[in-house]
């Protein structure tokens, strides 16, 4: 008979204190809540009822009514087991969520409650979650990024780590690295940043030369980056997007220089354009640009690049910008946000036209993304506000059919989105700087309900300020002895002594210079001092007149340029005068 049969015997549980587990509770979760997640938008209702039979979900009559119920998320009261059964046996558990055999439709979305991050001032233009689904990841129009753990958060909702990559530069875009050690930071600069978990800079990649016209002969970009996207399969891989029209390859050990350059040539006069977005496949097969004169680009990775192996001319609008580019999950579709106001649907097995196209949708933000669910069955993407200030519009869409299936209405415009397939949560980037997480209690996993399953901050106790209450300690600073004042004859003549040979302390001028050297030169040589010897100028000291007059006995007995005339030259010859004319001329 083994000890703990003994001791269940006896009636003893265990020995010691039992540490008393903190009760949740079960409706923490109510104050997240939103109002307007039970019932479609009225544009989007007829939409909604064509649909319902292509929506998985109970199909029975009695979940029909249900559907305009404003309620369909958790309810203590209906949701699990009956309630006797559930109150006698989970007592000190965590309260589970479970979705109900009639729950509605909209459920199957988890955005029935929701948190806000508000730190940033500006439109959010990059957004990412780490593979784990722990950490959020934003980059703004404001300059900064920001990094946010939901294990760390407290109820404030607050960064862990905010910076400035690129100065004043917008951000572009945010990738996790599929390990989630490490992230790129893609800024309006030529240069990609690699940063590690905790938003440490590892490396900053190299610039290209912008006097060199081929853009294969350049290191690194030469115009401003626009997108990056990580090899799927291999961590130390990416590629970025440029407006210099090529897509170049990278590896994270060398930043000195790219490893393969892919030169997107367009139809256009100039053969340029500039790549707006890029992507990998999921199985690492094919890179995907989309391009500023509408092109839609496809390279097999195991080619030379010279020329893309598919492309559709005019796949969006010339001129616009396409915000995402992106691959679903078994790799036969590829979805695209333009700029010209429109989603549009691929298949890479008929790459010729759309599979489907979706028009209308407000883009007022040219990085505004679309991305497929985790079961890839929708597509969730964000329309712009029709009015200023107005409210936008996040809309789940049919991925076959591109229909409305839910229009969530949002404060602003939402620009960015991205969905969690881990954790089954929605992170949405807004023009007005927040950062929405959309969830569900009994659909999602951790993420924004650790805020909530910590519970209120612990109120202080009597015990708890017992000690500062019973001993008061007053500590005055001049005692600290950081802040005593030296006193002066009490074990200073040492420090003063060291501090009058430091010339920095003691202010000490600068001495001339012995030793080799002259003029204050050290080390000059002897040519250096004949020349200036040679050269130097006397003329200022001695009067014009003295020098001149020194010279003129000297021109009289050695001429230099008279010379010749001495011999030559007649004798002057003058007319005798007479004593009596001299005289008279005297008279």
């Amino acid at each position: 008979m083994s000890d703990l049969d003994v001791f269940a015997a006896m009636g003893i549980a265990g020995f010691g204190k039992k540490t008393k587990q903190r009760q949740l509770d079960p409706n923490r979760f109510e104050k997240n809540k939103r109002g307007d997640t039970g019932a479609p938008s009225t544009s989007t209702a007829a939409a909604v009822k064509s649909e319902d039979s292509a929506v998985p979900g109970p199909s029975s009559p009695s979940a029909t009514p249900q559907a305009k119920s404003d309620e369909p998320e958790f309810d203590p009261d209906e949701v699990g087991p009956p309630p006797p059964p559930k109150a006698d046996g989970n007592a000190e558990e965590e309260p589970e969520f479970d979705v109900s055999d009639d729950e509605p439709e909209e459920a199957q979305f988890p955005i029935s409650h929701e948190i806000l991050l508000k730190d940033h001032t500006k439109v959010v233009s990059a957004l990412t979650m780490d593979p784990s689904g722990a950490r959020v990841l934003s980059g703004s129009h404001d300059y900064d990024c920001k990094l946010w753990d939901f294990g760390g958060m407290d109820w404030r909702c607050k960064p862990f780590k905010t910076w400035e990559p690129a100065g004043s530069y917008y951000i572009h875009d945010v990738k996790f690295s599929n390990d989630g050690q490490q992230f790129l930071v893609i800024s309006g600069t030529t240069q990609a940043k690699l940063y590690d978990r905790d938003g440490e800079e590892l490396a900053t990649f190299i610039k290209g030369d912008q006097y060199i016209r081929d853009m294969k002969n350049t290191a690194g970009h030469v115009a401003e980056l626009t997108s990056c996207a990580w090899h799927p399969k291999d961590s130390q891989t990416f590629i970025t997007g440029s407006f210099d029209s090529t897509i170049r390859i990278w590896d994270v050990e060398n930043k000195r220089k790219q490893k393969t350059v892919i030169v997107v040539k367009s139809k256009e006069r100039g053969a340029r354009t500039k790549v707006n977005a890029c992507a990998y496949s999921p199985d690492g097969g094919l890179i995907g640009g989309a391009c500023f004169d509408g092109a839609l680009h496809m390279w097999q990775t195991k080619s030379n690049f010279v020329r893309p192996s598919m492309t559709i001319e005019g796949a969006h609008a010339k001129g616009s910008e396409t915000g995402s580019l992106v691959f679903s999950v078994d790799g036969r579709t590829v979805l695209t946000r333009g700029g010209d106001d429109t989603v549009k649907l691929w298949d890479l097995r008929s790459f010729k036209k759309p599979l489907v196209v979706r028009s209308g949708l407000a883009t007022l933000y040219p990085n505004t993304n679309a991305i497929f669910s985790p079961d890839n069955k929708y597509v969730v993407t964000g329309a712009g506000a029709a009015t200023k200030g107005g409210k936008g519009h996040l809309l789940f869409m049919q991925k076959d059919t591109l229909e409305t299936v839910k229009d969530l209405e949002v404060d602003t415009t939402p620009v960015k989105v991205f969905w969690h397939s881990k954790i089954n949560q929605i992170v949405t980037g807004l023009s007005s700087g927040q950062i929405c997480v959309l969830y569900s209690p009994d659909m999602s996993a951790n993420g924004a309900k650790l805020l909530l399953n910590k519970g209120p901050p612990r109120k202080a106790t009597i015990e708890d300020m017992s000690d500062a209450v019973a001993a008061p300690t007053i500590i005055t600073p001049h005692a600290l002895p950081m802040f005593r004042d030296s006193e002066v004859g009490r074990s200073t003549k040492r420090k003063r002594e060291k501090e009058r040979m430091d010339p920095r302390k003691s202010r000490r001028p600068e001495l001339p210079v012995t030793g080799p050297g002259r003029g204050g030169r050290v080390g000059a040589s002897a040519t250096q001092h004949v020349v200036q010897n040679l050269v130097r100028d006397t003329t200022r000291d001695e009067d014009p007149r003295e020098a001149l007059l020194k010279l003129a006995a000297t021109a009289d007995e050695n001429p230099v340029w008279t010379a010749a005339w001495r011999a030559n030259q007649p004798k002057p010859v003058f007319a005798p005068t007479e004593e009596g004319q001299e005289e008279g001329e005297k008279d």
